[in-house]
């Protein structure tokens, strides 16, 4: 009887339990100013299964940091030398404290792995004072080896060397460190972005570093979608390899790329680094606007921007993404562009390499598909370049996925190229995907369709 009662107490002070944190959850979400799509999907979890949702709810619901652990916030110094054109995306990314676009003396875009590597390997080798490297990513493989050796060889000659990576994207060298060992005696000084072990009242596993900055001498970027890896790029063609790009920006925008990092590494290592400006750079008319966007900035300053672009579009919004799973005022916005005539594509794998995700997408690009958006269905391996062209004035590149994961919670850095060259290359390089692309979804099943639309419940966890 007394095993009963105990069993009765036991039970009713877990639904009470539960009944409270769903309740305090729900407050917290509603002091936050959650989407109502957020909202319902969380509670809708919570529901289900209360005891696991709340847990996660701790890890992957909160968003912004606000505890005294939190990361600083960027602020990147406005420039003296403005961008003279009127463009919607450039005035409103300004109006939000972003610094104006600044002129680069170089430009170049890479869309082969081989091209993309070597490029690397050689900005190694040439630099002269310091090599700071951002990555989400970083694997110990027969690839990165090299980059490795290189990486010591250069360490040896006395130059700078700071490598940061986020201690879930590289967890397999977070927990087999004994492989950064040459590197750390060699005088590479290596640091984790929130390590999954430490920092736990600093720590949200949930918000991770996605960004991918490589610095070399305060003068040269490389940014885009690759990680360090033999997934990405190599020395040798290898069609399994996933398709992806990178850029290479030289000039004044090297600053605001170090401001970043720099931020990044006081955040991870407690060490603050200054900037030495490099004498020998020389104003150049390729502008580039660099955009943060993340947990460490106080607005979504990088999503508003792009509703604007969208909205502010007139001829065309090409858009290649691994994971499209925009949220609706995305949609929305993509749908009266298309009715007011602009040309929406959206370029996307066939097959993603995460089965959810391939799940999940479907309800939103049928949407998209029902009003006459072209959706391109990439053949070839995993594509993981994210850009998105708006008309024949800017484009967007960077890191950045259109997904809630990319635009509300991960650290993520973004450029908008306003530069004809560079926009006729990123037109002829998604000419390319289109040419090895399928149009159009296949037809489902009515029990396929309601568990597409289920899906879109869990879209903003994901």
């Amino acid at each position: 009887m007394s095993m009963d009662f105990a069993n009765i107490v036991l039970y009713n002070g877990l639904v009470i339990m539960s009944g409270t944190f769903i309740i305090l959850v729900f407050m917290h979400m509603i002091y936050k100013k959650r989407t109502p799509t957020g909202i319902i999907a969380w509670l809708l979890f919570m529901i289900l299964v209360p005891y696991v949702a709340v847990f996660f709810y701790l890890i992957f619901g909160l968003r912004k940091r606000e505890n005294r652990y939190k990361k600083n916030p960027i602020t990147l110094q406005k420039r003296t030398q403005s961008f003279h054109k009127q463009n919607p995306i450039h005035d409103i990314l300004k109006s939000y404290g972003i610094a104006d676009a600044t002129g680069n003396e170089y430009f170049e875009l890479f869309i082969d792995s081989v091209g993309a590597y070597e490029k690397l390997i050689n900005c190694i080798k040439d630099a002269k004072t310091s090599i700071y490297i951002g990555t989400y990513i970083f694997e110990y493989d027969e690839v990165t080896k090299e980059i490795i050796n290189v990486l010591i060889q250069k360490a040896k000659e006395g130059l700078e060397i700071k490598i940061l990576m986020d201690s879930l994207g590289s967890i397999r060298l977070y927990f087999f460190q004994k492989k950064l060992k040459i590197l750390r005696e060699a005088g590479v000084k290596v640091e984790f972005f929130m390590p999954v072990f430490k920092m736990p009242f600093r720590n949200y596993i949930n918000l991770r570093n996605h960004r991918k900055i490589y610095i070399f001498d305060n003068k040269k970027v490389l940014s885009g979608g690759m990680n360090i890896s033999k997934e990405y790029f190599g020395p040798n063609v290898d069609k399994a390899r996933w398709k992806d790009i990178f850029f290479l920006s030289e000039g004044n925008s090297a600053e605001l790329f170090f401001e970043i990092f720099a931020s990044d590494w006081f955040y991870a290592s407690g060490e603050k680094i200054d900037f030495v400006k490099n004498d020998s750079i020389n104003i150049g008319d390729t502008f580039l606007q660099v955009v943060p966007s993340g947990p460490d900035m106080s607005k979504d300053v990088l999503y508003e921007a792009l509703l604007c672009a969208i909205y502010s579009a007139k001829k065309r919004i090409w858009i290649v993404t691994p994971y499209f799973i925009p949220n609706d005022s995305i949609v929305e916005a993509l749908v009266i562009a298309k009715h007011k005539g602009v040309d929406v594509k959206l370029i996307t794998p066939k097959d993603s390499n995460h089965l959810l995700v391939n799940l999940t997408r479907s309800s939103y690009m049928r949407e998209l598909e029902e009003v006459g958006i072209e959706v391109a269905l990439y053949n070839g391996a995993m594509l993981h370049a994210k850009a998105i062209l708006f008309d024949d004035t800017s484009v967007m590149l960077g890191s950045v996925n259109l997904d809630n994961r990319s635009l509300f919670l991960n650290y993520e850095v973004a450029v908008f190229v306003y530069s004809y060259k560079a926009i006729a290359d990123i037109e002829s390089w998604m000419n390319q995907l289109l040419h090895h692309s399928s149009g159009g979804l296949t037809k489902i099943s009515r029990l396929r369709a309601i568990l597409e639309n289920l899906m879109r419940i869990i879209s903003p966890q994901l």
